[in-house]
């Protein structure tokens, strides 16, 4: 019967391997290890059947028995070093299995010749990585045979198994092995003497469980599922500071309302108080503007504990004990505490009508939900800084913003969510609207603030968690699932962190800075303006795992 009259009549299930099966495990492999001694004896895999029942899969056509996979528990410390078959079995080929082990050991995988070409192994390979996950194994070991190595005499097993996985060469095993996630830790010599085919070699495989808890892991009080939420503010005129927080505690409660983890402000949420400034300079009005910033910072810091919600205070301006204004914003978390990230990259007009300078540090802030970054504005638009939190292990990136045309949003919007997708994460920002005219330079403003993640099957299909109504007072919210971001990085579509070239390049935080920018001569400017892709990365945490 041929595969393409099979297919039309299939009926296919995968079940545990079950002691009355043994008569169709045998001759399925006697027939595929007619070179290899062909079959375990009844007494072999009834005592594997009774030691760890969950391990022995079996994919069944009607009742006919047309793959297995055959699994062991060991421990993932002896196993993961060089070891033997022989290792592996026990006096009258009883198989070793360790009740106490952490990893899973693939012993045998097949599936009848007539039945390859259809992807079949791959769904017993699914199973098995299922069962890894919900019994909480470190990880998948197996001895990989290289069965095609005998056809290269000229390779060594290092420069074959090379040549395998840049696909110059096709191996039957290795090959299959790769495709479905396992990565080849080491070359184990003498693995199979009598496998002729290998040459005695094989490869020491290993697929990391990326969900896997070690018995004496302490839970994080985490949350996976965070919400999210954010105030697309109108600017209008005040008659007071009062009255601004007012309009602040208003959403922030709406926001506990909702139960929301998060409420973030936009940039210069603050500015229509320089309104009240009596001269039309504006570097007077900012630093009028910046005498507010202590006394917001510690009330919206109250309403964060009293509202029970984490508060990204947007950014306002701050004059220092040197008397150098930086535009910042703050943290304020639900327990008290506050800490600030300073703008890093100053526009041309915050330089000229306000002097403003760039802070000299991003960093990554814990939450009771989640790592977080925050990139004010413009900082989104280089995309240095945010690989550098996400280096850091950063989950959700807040980026308040202030723009006043639409091309001017439209680059926050488009780094943005360059962000979310090559860093895999959340990226949230958000904007004012409305306009200003009895403040100078600060007229109109353009927003359509959203909430972008990676671009994934995860993840809506167009990488938008949410987005408001452009131009309009309106909050906006999403439930965000930090799980799916561990997920994504290690097992989604493409891997941006994992398969960056560090062999080519990398980056790092060169320096603080001692001056403020404006005030380095021409010969210091530029020398502090070169790239910083150079030196170790900041944390290696985009590797395999």
């Amino acid at each position: 019967m041929s595969k393409i009259e099979k297919i039309d009549d299939f009926h296919l299930t995968i079940a545990e391997i079950k002691k009355k099966d043994y008569p169709q495990l045998k001759a399925l492999m006697d027939r595929v290890y007619v070179n290899l001694g062909g079959a375990w004896s009844k007494t072999t895999i009834h005592t594997l059947i009774d030691a760890f029942p969950e391990g022995q899969i079996a994919m069944f056509d009607h009742d006919q028995l047309i793959g297995i996979v055959l699994s062991m528990r060991v421990d993932y410390a002896k196993f993961s070093n060089p070891h033997t078959y022989d290792d592996l079995i026990g006096h009258k080929e009883i198989i070793r299995d360790n009740p106490e082990g952490d990893a899973i050991y693939g012993l045998d995988a097949l599936i009848d010749p007539e039945y390859r070409g259809y992807r079949l192994g791959r769904r017993l390979y699914d199973a098995r990585k299922e069962l890894c996950r919900q019994l909480n194994f470190r990880a998948i070991l197996a001895g990989g045979r290289i069965p095609n190595y005998y056809n290269h005499k000229d390779l060594t097993p290092g420069e074959y198994i090379d040549a395998v996985e840049s696909r110059e060469i096709h191996d039957s095993a290795l090959s299959f092995q790769l495709s479905n996630g396992f990565i080849v830790k080491r070359i184990l010599t003498a693995y199979l003497p009598d496998d002729a085919q290998s040459k005695g070699f094989a490869t020491l495989l290993e697929w990391a469980n990326i969900y896997y808890e070690p018995q004496d892991y302490k839970p994080n009080t985490r949350k996976s599922e965070v919400r999210i939420g954010g105030i697309q503010w109108q600017m209008r005129e005040v008659e007071s500071p009062e009255e601004l927080l007012q309009q602040v505690e208003f959403f922030v409660d709406v926001m506990a309302d909702y139960n929301s983890d998060f409420a973030c402000l936009p940039e210069f949420f603050n500015a229509p108080l320089m309104g009240l400034c009596e001269s039309t300079d504006q570097n007077i009005a900012i630093r009028f503007l910046a005498g507010y910033t202590e006394w917001f910072k510690n009330e919206v810091s109250h309403l964060a504990v009293s509202y029970n919600v984490n508060v990204i205070v947007g950014s306002m301006p701050l004059i220092d004990e040197n008397d150098t204004l930086y535009n910042v914003s703050y943290l304020c978390r639900r327990d008290g505490t506050v800490e600030e990230q300073r703008k890093i990259h100053i526009t041309p007009h915050e330089r000229s009508a306000w002097v403003i300078e760039g802070g000299d540090e991003v960093k990554v802030f814990d939450t009771d939900a989640g790592r977080i970054g925050i990139l004010v504005c413009y900082d989104v638009e280089f995309p240095e800084l945010a690989r550098l939190l996400a280096l850091d292990d950063m989950d959700i990136l807040f980026v308040p913003f202030w723009t006043d045309t639409k091309n001017g949003y439209l680059r926050v919007r488009h780094c943005a969510q360059a962000r979310a997708i090559e860093n895999e994460c959340y990226v949230m920002i958000c904007g004012s609207v409305g306009n200003l005219p009895q403040v100078e330079s600060l007229d109109i403003q353009y927003a359509q603030s959203s909430i972008f993640s990676p671009s994934d099957f995860a993840f809506p299909h167009d990488a938008i968690m949410a987005e408001t109504t452009a131009n309009t007072e309106m909050i906006f919210f999403s439930d965000v699932n930090l799980d799916k971001l561990t997920h994504v990085r290690n097992e989604g579509s493409v891997h941006n962190l994992i398969d960056r070239r560090d062999d080519l390049f990398s980056l790092k935080w060169k320096r603080k800075a001692k001056i403020p920018a404006s005030k380095l001569t021409d010969e210091e400017r530029r020398e502090n303006s070169g790239s910083v892709l150079i030196g170790d990365p900041l944390q290696n945490r985009a590797q395999k795992p």
